[in-house]
C-alpha cells in the first residue's frame, strides 16, 4: 500500500509538535546544544555515506578513480542548474510565505530556518532514495519505517529549537519521496547498485553541507546543490555505456 512516506510524514509533525511543546520549557542554552548535537550527527552521517564511493558495483562500473569524478561532475553540474533555477532562494520565499500564514507572531528567522535545515536533511539522505525505491517496488517500507523513528526523534530536538518551521519540512518529504515511491512502482527494478551508490555518496556530501548550515559554521547553499542527485546516476549511466 506504498505507507512508509505517509508514516514519515506522520512522525515529522509528531515529532515537532512534541519539540514545540517542550521548547518553552528548554532553556536557550540547552535547545543550542541540542541542535549543535544534530548537526555534529548529521556531519558524521555526511561521511559513511561517503563509503557508497568505494561500493563495489559502482567502482566495476566507472572504475575507483571515476567515482569521485562522477560525484565531482555531479556536484559542478547541478551547483549550476539548482542556481539558475534558485532552488534555495525559491525555498526560502516558500518558507517565508508559510511563516506569514500560519506563525504571523513568531520569529521569522527561527521557522525559515527550521523549514529549510529540517528539509533538506529529512529529503537528502539516502534512506529517503532508498526507502521510497523500495516502498514503490512493493518490497515493503523497512527503511523508510526506520527513517521515521530517526526523523521524529531529530524533528522534537530542531522544534525545540526552531519552532513550527519544522513540522512544514514535511511538505517537501512527502512531495520528494512520494515522487519517488511512484517512479519505482511505475518503472520497475531500474535502479542497480552503481547508480544507488552514486546517489549516496553525492548525498553525502549534501549532508556534510547540511551539518555545517545546522552548526551554523558556514550557510552552504545545499538546496542549489540538489539537482546533483540527479545528475550523479545519468553520469554513471553515461560513463559506463562509454567505458
Amino acid at each position: 500500500m506504498h505507507l512508509g512516506t505517509l508514516i514519515n510524514i506522520v512522525s515529522i509533525l509528531f515529532g515537532a509538535a512534541m519539540g514545540v511543546a517542550l521548547g518553552h520549557r528548554l532553556p536557550e542554552k540547552i535547545s543550542k546544544t541540542l541542535t549543535d548535537a544534530l548537526g555534529l550527527v548529521v556531519l558524521v552521517i555526511g561521511a559513511l555515506n561517503l563509503a557508497a564511493l568505494s561500493n563495489s558495483a559502482f567502482v566495476g562500473a566507472v572504475t575507483q578513480p571515476g567515482t569521485l569524478l562522477v560525484v565531482l561532475a555531479s556536484l559542478v553540474l547541478g551547483t549550476v542548474v539548482g542556481s539558475l533555477i534558485g532552488i534555495e532562494e525559491k525555498l526560502s520565499h516558500f518558507g517565508t510565505w508559510l511563516q506569514l500564514k500560519v506563525s504571523k507572531g513568531g520569529d521569522k528567522d527561527k521557522f525559515i530556518e527550521g523549514f529549510v535545515n529540517a528539509s533538506l536533511l529529512f529529503t537528502i539522505g539516502p534512506m529517503a532514495v532508498l526507502g521510497s525505491l523500495q516502498d514503490g517496488l512493493g518490497q515493503g517500507f523497512d527503511v523508510l519505517a526506520l527513517k521515521s523513528s530517526l526523523d521524529g526523534l531529530t524533528s522534537i530536538a530542531f522544534a525545540a529549537a526552531l519552532g513550527w518551521g519544522v513540522a512544514f519540512s514535511a511538505i517537501p518529504v512527502g512531495l520528494w519521496q512520494g515522487l519517488l515511491t511512484v517512479i519505482a512502482a511505475s518503472a520497475g527494478t531500474l535502479m542497480s547498485d552503481a547508480l544507488i551508490a552514486s546517489i549516496t555518496a553525492t548525498g553525502g556530501i549534501l549532508l556534510l553541507g547540511t551539518g555545517l548550515r545546522v552548526l551554523q559554521i558556514r550557510m552552504v547553499s545545499v538546496a542549489d546543490m540538489l539537482p546533483a542527485l540527479i545528475f550523479a546516476p545519468l553520469i554513471t549511466l553515461l560513463v559506463a555505456n562509454l567505458l
